[in-house]
């Protein structure tokens, strides 16, 4: 895995942060921002995405309660990582994102895409739990 590209995803129903990272750093790097129609992605501009970087993995932020239970997009979440598997057949999974939103606002400069940093977030969270 240590030279693997990992993509991350900040799933939302608007829109779709998306970074790319590596295990070798375990650091990640804001991507970009996916449109999405009622959670429904713009799969075709998803897919030029993973044509271009191919990675060899998937990790879907999961939105949970701070009290550690399931949010109402916990669900919507769990499903687009089923999906991204069933298209592109590479593994997804779920990592908590608990106030990424939130401090990737707190980091991100006028004109940045707060989704794709809170992504990057998700994936560095991800690299220090495995």
């Amino acid at each position: 895995m240590a030279t693997e590209i990992i993509m991350a995803f900040d799933y939302g129903t608007t829109r779709i942060g998306v970074a790319v990272g590596q295990a070798v750093t375990s650091t990640a790097t804001p991507l970009a921002t996916v449109a999405a129609k009622d959670g429904t992605p713009d799969w075709a501009a998803l897919e030029a995405l993973i044509r271009e970087w191919q990675p060899a993995r998937f990790v879907v932020g999961l939105p949970i309660n701070m009290d550690g239970t399931p949010s109402e997009m916990s669900a919507r979440a769990e499903k687009f990582a089923r999906q991204l598997t069933g298209r592109y057949r590479v593994e997804a999974e779920t990592m908590d994102e608990r106030l990424t939103s939130r401090e990737a606002a707190d980091y991100t400069e006028e004109g940045d895409s707060v989704d794709a940093y809170a992504a990057k977030l998700i994936l560095e969270s991800w690299f220090r739990a495995c």
